[in-house]
C-alpha cells in the first residue's frame, strides 16, 4: 500500500496520506504500536503522524483486516550551525550556503514569507539563492522532511548604496591620505576603491566610511564603493598631485 510521505519528524505532527481500497471504513492506523488520529476516511485515509523514532511499519486496519506493513522513517528535525553570509542586496541574487545537519530532506528556505528552493549539496550543507526582498531583516527559515529550524541570526535585505562625497579631494601618489566618504546604506561596505584600486577602509557607520588613499600614479581618479547592496561611485574625482 502506498504511503506518502514515507518519513516525517520524530516530533510527529506531519501529515500521511495512505492510498489503496477498501479504507473507507478504517479503524485504526498505526505507526508502529503508535495510533494516529485519522483526519480523513475515505478510500484514502489521511492521518496525523504520532512521534516516535528510527524505522517503524505503517497499517491500516479496517473491518476487513490489517494491510500489509509499510515502512515508515522517523527523521531528525533539521539543525542549521552556520549561516555563510547574514546579508544580500534587495535585489536578490546572493548565494548562501548553510551548514549544519539533517538537512538533506529540505524542501525549502524560507526569507520571511518567501520561499525558495535550495540546492542540497549533503546532509551537512545546502546552497540557496536569496530572492528580490524589501530592504530590513527577516528570519531565516530551513523546512525539511524532519521539521523545521530557524537561523540564529536574521537576513538582512540591504539597499543599494549611494556615495554622496569625500574630502580632502587631493593627496600624495605615494597614498596614506585619509579620506572621509558619506552617503547611505554604507554599514555592508566591502571595499572601496580609488581609480581601481582597492584602498585600505574603515565602516565608521551607516552614512560614513573613512579610507587610506592607495599609491597610485599622478592624475584624477574616481572614489568607489561596493556594500552587500551593490556598488557606488562618488561624484567628482580624487586628485593625486605633487605636494
Amino acid at each position: 500500500m502506498p504511503i506518502s510521505p514515507d518519513q516525517g519528524s520524530t516530533g510527529g505532527g506531519a501529515t500521511v496520506t495512505f492510498t489503496g481500497t477498501g479504507l473507507a471504513n478504517t479503524t485504526a492506523v498505526l505507526f508502529g504500536a503508535k495510533s494516529a488520529t485519522i483526519t480523513a476516511n475515505t478510500p484514502t485515509s489521511v492521518s496525523v503522524l504520532p512521534s516516535g523514532a528510527g524505522v517503524v511499519d505503517a497499517t491500516v486496519r479496517t473491518p476487513g483486516g490489517t494491510s500489509d506493513p509499510v515502512p515508515f522513517y522517523y527523521v531528525q528535525p533539521p539543525v542549521i550551525v552556520e549561516v555563510s553570509q547574514s546579508s544580500g542586496p534587495v535585489a536578490g541574487g546572493a548565494t548562501i550556503t548553510l551548514t549544519g545537519r539533517g538537512l538533506d530532506t529540505t524542501g525549502s528556505v524560507t526569507f520571511g514569507a518567501t520561499d525558495v528552493t535550495p540546492t542540497v549539496v549533503s546532509d551537512s550543507e545546502l546552497t540557496v539563492v536569496s530572492p528580490a526582498h524589501a530592504a530590513g531583516s527577516v528570519s531565516l527559515v530551513v523546512t525539511a522532511q524532519g521539521g523545521t529550524a530557524t537561523a540564529a541570526d536574521p537576513f538582512a535585505f540591504v539597499a543599494p548604496p549611494t556615495a554622496t562625497g569625500f574630502s580632502p579631494l587631493t593627496g600624495l601618489p605615494a597614498g596614506g591620505t585619509l579620506v572621509g566618504i558619506t552617503g547611505t546604506d554604507l554599514a555592508t561596505t566591502t571595499g572601496v576603491t580609488f581609480g581601481g584600486v582597492p584602498a585600505t577602509f574603515a565602516v565608521l557607520s551607516d552614512t560614513r566610511v573613512a579610507a587610506l588613499a592607495p599609491v597610485h600614479a599622478l592624475g584624477a581618479v574616481t572614489v568607489a564603493l561596493t556594500t552587500t547592496g551593490g556598488s557606488a561611485t562618488a561624484p567628482g574625482t580624487f586628485l593625486y598631485l605633487i605636494g
